[in-house]
């Protein structure tokens, strides 16, 4: 009798299976970290036969911790980086191209001459913007020789990084509704790809994969897990929102990555944002009904921090920024606003760029390394405030996940800034386990959301503490430092 499922994570920077039991807890988990390729400014690279390779190792690793084998697993679910586009020949499993990664912003120009960036919402929930995958795969059939020929031909496939997997796992093309609401293809009201949007961006359907539930068995693993069947794919944020069982409209989550992404369930029907939100897919399950959400996607949080390891030197490793920034009793008046691939939401503005704004020479490195972490906060305040507006429900509370969540001065400051409670639970990667917990309803390993619900607890709980008038000073200095990265690209 199968006693785990595995969850293979396929993130930004690193690769994870994890091992979860029946009670939704952590059996045994590896992750390797796969690099960052920048061709040029602004564009960001993986290699996909690296990122496919790291996949089979942190399978073996979790299955070799866990002392566990194929036999002990019930199925697998995949999560993965959203938005990152990839192309290979359907013959020989090759890519034409390194995987082009969400944060890139090479197809500017693309959306540009599309004209109005909300041409696309009413089909899509989504802005044209550099973030999205279509305008991407348009990149590379017009940038690399022959493939456009190829690809009306048949010979080439897309996926983002889940179809990527599950194809190189299975042998099987083909995605789930989550990832699909995510590369500006798809019509929301359909659920599947759009012809006229094909069209205008000149795409072959037949290169594309089929778009299924999020929760079902899309085909039976090779390799380590040979003979396991792999039904879950949810995209990183979507599954998450899973993890924390969030399944009621209203609920909401936050995650605090390489980027930062709340969503907020709005049930059964898509709602459109008016403040710079993207309508999307929460998850579908079987043959249920879709569920909707509402989204605030940042793109640069955690991937500051490793902006201050890496290229300033500032920390050794990514957890020494709270012992820095608690040197300090605040940022020193300063703010970071870390638009190093523009700004998402709410503002959608790719001509945006980093800027530090408010130096004196008092600033010390601790303050820089406070006003980082506090942008998190700040732009995690921007979104709710949008996503109040949209939904018209106002937060009683912020469940948030990630690597971010362990940082206690973060979380503080986070829960001071939105005046509601900031709750972290018990487990905190939701992200591998919704992913999890979609492939284990497929086959029976978990029979309901009552089980998964059941399994949910709380680990911490910070409470606001700042005053009123300090919390509005703070945040009006916020919005003023963000319009001085405006017009610069």
């Amino acid at each position: 009798m199968p006693k785990y499922v595995a969850a293979i994570d396929q993130g930004t920077t690193s690769t994870r299976c994890i091992l979860f039991d029946h009670g939704g807890k952590i059996v045994a988990a590896d992750q390797k970290e796969h690099r960052q390729i920048y061709p040029q400014p602004g564009w960001v690279e993986h290699d996909a036969l690296e990122i496919w390779e790291r996949t089979q190792q942190v399978v073996r690793g979790a299955l070799e911790k866990a002392s566990a084998a194929a036999s002990d697993v019930a199925a697998i679910g995949i999560t993965n980086q959203r938005e990152t586009t990839l192309v290979w020949e359907k013959a020989t499993g090759r890519p034409i191209y390194n995987a082009i990664v969400w944060q890139d912003t090479r197809t500017d120009a693309i959306c540009n001459a599309l004209g109005d960036q909300n041409r696309l919402r009413e089909k899509t929930g989504l802005p044209l913007a550099t973030y999205f995958s279509g305008p991407k795969i348009k990149w590379i059939l017009d940038h690399i020789p022959g493939a456009r020929e190829k690809a009306e031909n048949g010979e080439l496939l897309f996926g983002n990084m889940d179809t990527w997997l599950i194809w190189n796992l299975t042998g099987i093309h083909v995605t789930d509704v989550t990832n699909a609401s995510r590369t500006l293809l798809m019509n929301l009201a359909s659920l599947d790809w759009d012809p006229e949007i094909l069209a205008l961006l000149d795409i072959p359907r037949r290169m594309l994969p089929r778009i299924a539930s999020s929760s079902e068995v899309y085909g039976q693993a090779r390799g380590a897990l040979g003979g396991v069947p792999v039904s879950g794919d949810l995209g990183d944020q979507h599954a998450a929102l899973f993890g924390q069982t969030c399944f009621l409209p209203g609920e909401a989550k936050n995650t605090y990555g390489t980027g930062c992404f709340m969503l907020m369930n709005t049930g059964e029907r898509p709602v459109p944002s008016k403040n710079g939100l993207l309508t999307t897919l929460g998850y579908k399950i079987g043959d249920q009904q879709a569920v909707y959400a509402l989204e605030g996607s940042i793109a640069i949080t955690g991937a500051l921090v490793q902006w201050l390891r890496d290229n300033l030197g500032l920390i050794e490793k990514s957890s020494d920024v709270e012992t820095l920034a608690a040197t300090v009793a605040d940022s020193g008046g300063i703010y970071f606003v870390p638009a190093f691939s523009g700004l998402f939401a709410p503002y959608w503005r790719s001509d945006a760029r980093g800027a530090i704004v408010g130096m004196t020479r008092y600033v010390n490195k601790g303050h820089i390394a406070r006003a980082a972490l506090e942008a998190t906060a700040y732009q995690t305040r921007e979104v709710l405030d949008a996503m109040e507006k949209d939904s018209g429900v106002s937060l009683k509370a912020l469940k948030v996940d990630g690597g971010m969540v362990f940082n206690e001065l973060l979380m503080q400051f986070q829960a001071d800034l939105v005046n509601v409670p900031v709750i972290r639970p018990q487990v905190a990667e939701t992200t591998a386990l919704g992913a999890a917990y979609a492939a284990g309803l497929a086959v029976g390993f978990w029979n309901n959301f009552d089980e998964l619900r059941a399994n949910w607890g709380k680990d911490k709980e910070w409470q606001p503490q700042m005053e009123p008038a300090q919390r509005e000073t703070l945040y009006t200095g916020w919005k003023k430092a963000v319009t001085r990265t405006f017009d610069w690209a």
